[in-house]
C-alpha cells in the first residue's frame, strides 16, 4: 500500500505532469477554455494512460529493445483511436468540439514519457496505478485552469456540461455574474499561459511553505562547539 501512496502523491502532485513535467502543453491550453472541454479531454487522457501503462507492463517482456518506442505508439494509437470513435459514436457534439485534440493525444509527451519510464519497467497493478494517478493530475490541472478561463471570460461555471455527461446535467450551470461582458484575454491563448503560469506559481508557494514547516519542526541535533584556534 505504500508503494501505491507514493505513486499517488508522485502522479498528483510531486511529478504532476502539466505543473511539474510541464508535458502536454498544446491541448492544456487549447481545450481548457471550460470546465467542459477540459473535463472532457482530461477524461480521455486518462483513460488512454491507465491503458496503456496497463498493457505495456503486461507485454514488457516479449518487447525487443530496438521495437519498444514503436511498439508504445502503436498501443498508445489504439487506445486513442477505441476513445475516438467511443466519443463519435456517443458524445458527438462533444467530439465537434474538441476536434483534432482527440487524436492528438497520441502525441501527448506525457504519455509516452510514463510508458517508457515506468510501465516498461514495473508489473501491471503500479504500472496501471500509476497511469490512473498521472491522468488524474494532468486532469485536475485542466479542470483548475479551464473554471479559471470560464469563470473569467464567460463569468459561468460548468457551461454545457451536458455535452459530456448527458442531458440530466444541462441545468448545472452556474452564472457567477448576471450581465457580464466577459474578459476576453481569459479566453484567448495568452491566457491561458498566464492561468497556467499562475497554477505553477501557487504549487511552487506551498512546496516551499512545506518544506520551511517541515525544517521548523525537526528535531535539532546538538551543535557542539569548535574549539577556537589562536
Amino acid at each position: 500500500m505504500s508503494e501505491l501512496r507514493d505513486i499517488a502523491r508522485t502522479g498528483l502532485w510531486e511529478n504532476n505532469p502539466a505543473l511539474v513535467q510541464l508535458l502536454g502543453l498544446c491541448p492544456l491550453l487549447a481545450v481548457s477554455g471550460t470546465v467542459t472541454n477540459a473535463l472532457g479531454l482530461g477524461l480521455a487522457t486518462t483513460f488512454v494512460m491507465v491503458g496503456a501503462n496497463l498493457t505495456v507492463s503486461l507485454i514488457r517482456d516479449q518487447i525487443r529493445d530496438e521495437l519498444r518506442i514503436p511498439v508504445y505508439v502503436l498501443v498508445i494509437a489504439s487506445l486513442v483511436t477505441a476513445v475516438e470513435l467511443l466519443m463519435h459514436a456517443y458524445r458527438h457534439d462533444l467530439y465537434k468540439v474538441l476536434g483534432i485534440f482527440i487524436p492528438l493525444i497520441v502525441t501527448n509527451c506525457a504519455i509516452i514519457a510514463r510508458v517508457e519510464s515506468f510501465a516498461a519497467k514495473n508489473r501491471p497493478l503500479p504500472a496501471a496505478w500509476d497511469g490512473l494517478m498521472m491522468g488524474l493530475g494532468f486532469t485536475a490541472v485542466l479542470v483548475l485552469l479551464g473554471a479559471m478561463r470560464e469563470a473569467l471570460g464567460q463569468g459561468t461555471l460548468l457551461s454545457r456540461l451536458d455535452l459530456l455527461l448527458g442531458p440530466a446535467f444541462r441545468d448545472l450551470e452556474i452564472v457567477l455574474a448576471e450581465d457580464y461582458r466577459g474578459f476576453l484575454l481569459a479566453i484567448l491563448p495568452p491566457g491561458a499561459f498566464f492561468g497556467l503560469a499562475l497554477l505553477v506559481a501557487a504549487k511552487n508557494v506551498i512546496d516551499q511553505r512545506r518544506a520551511r514547516r517541515t525544517r521548523e519542526t525537526a528535531p535539532q541535533g546538538d551543535v557542539a562547539e569548535a574549539p577556537s584556534s589562536l
